[in-house]
């Protein structure tokens, strides 16, 4: 049966989407189009040049995270010199591992730019901060006047994972001036409204979210700067998705439970690796025993 997926954000969190996409392929569930944010676009990404969810577990389980963690080398290696450069940079990391180790992983499946894909089977979020607007990737190229087909999937994949302030921000040059491209997840983390505007649906869609569903979370425990500056990002992230998820039904959203892991805890462990595909394993078999969508739709 093949259906049109969605992938939340979540950082380190998204080894979870591993053992979601093992039971839904074992059930015989494939996709057709993806789209995605942060983690979620890596997924879709992988989805897209054709890796299968055991394929996509081994990537994963021989990669050292650690290695995305490129510093800028300095003059003097001070502890307070990361923190100058963090201001200056906008991001502690520079983020070159991950958009190189996205550009080979594709590369193996001959895939380079957007037109190395079937057209519209794969869309990724960003955010432009400098226009203040959400990037569609490759929809919304043309507005840059960049051809979307010439454009590196690697490159829009690098900037909808660019966390704030940990990952340096992608600069998208555009004419004589330039755009300061950050994480997806700052505007939509969970885009599952990107598939809402046809009117005709061939297929159905399903969602996988690194979150409980919203009567199931707990509340922000705000005690300090810090707890009120994670709760401005997770509130400002969110609200826009969530208030669409309201509007839709939850049936065809799988929810995975990781809010107690880290989204940038980038030395997790091997047990704590199986904890988050055991989670998207459990879940998306709950999922499936009362989803509609497999009866909803005859192909």
């Amino acid at each position: 049966m093949l259906v049109d997926g969605v992938f939340s954000g979540g950082g380190i969190k998204g080894f979870a989407f591993v053992g979601a996409l093992q039971m839904l392929e074992e059930n015989d569930i494939y996709f057709h189009r993806v789209a995605g944010t942060s983690a979620g676009a890596i997924v879709a990404c992988f989805l897209a040049a054709g890796y299968t969810a055991n394929e996509i577990e081994t990537m994963l389980d021989e990669l050292d995270v650690s290695t995305f963690l490129d510093q800028r080398k300095m003059m003097f290696n001070l502890p307070f010199m990361k923190w100058i450069n963090l201001y200056f940079r906008m991001g502690i990391y520079k983020g070159l591992e991950l958009e190189r180790w996205f550009y080979e992983k594709l590369s193996e499946k001959n895939i380079y730019t957007f037109n190395d894909l079937p057209e519209g089977s794969l869309r990724l979020i960003a955010s432009d901060l400098t226009n203040g607007k959400m990037i569609v990737f490759p929809d919304d190229l043309n507005t840059y006047n960049i051809e979307p087909g010439s454009f590196l999937v690697s490159r829009a994949l690098r900037m909808s994972c660019g966390v704030p302030f940990f990952f340096e921000p992608v600069k998208l040059y555009v004419g004589q001036g330039e755009s300061i491209v950050v994480d997806g997840g700052v505007l939509s983390n969970f885009p599952i409204w990107l598939f809402d505007e046809e009117v005709n649906k061939e297929r159905p869609v399903i969602g996988i979210k690194l979150s409980n569903s919203r009567k199931d979370m707990e509340p922000h425990k705000i005690r300090n700067g810090l707890q009120l500056f994670e709760a401005l990002f997770a509130t400002m992230k969110d609200a826009h998705d969530e208030r669409y998820i309201s509007r839709v039904h939850e049936k065809n959203i799988i929810f995975l439970p990781v809010e107690k892991f880290s989204a940038t805890q980038f030395s997790l462990d091997g047990e704590t690796k199986e904890i988050l595909i055991d989670i998207g394993k459990k879940r998306t078999i709950d999922f499936l025993k009362s989803w509609s969508g497999m009866f909803s739709y005859q192909h």
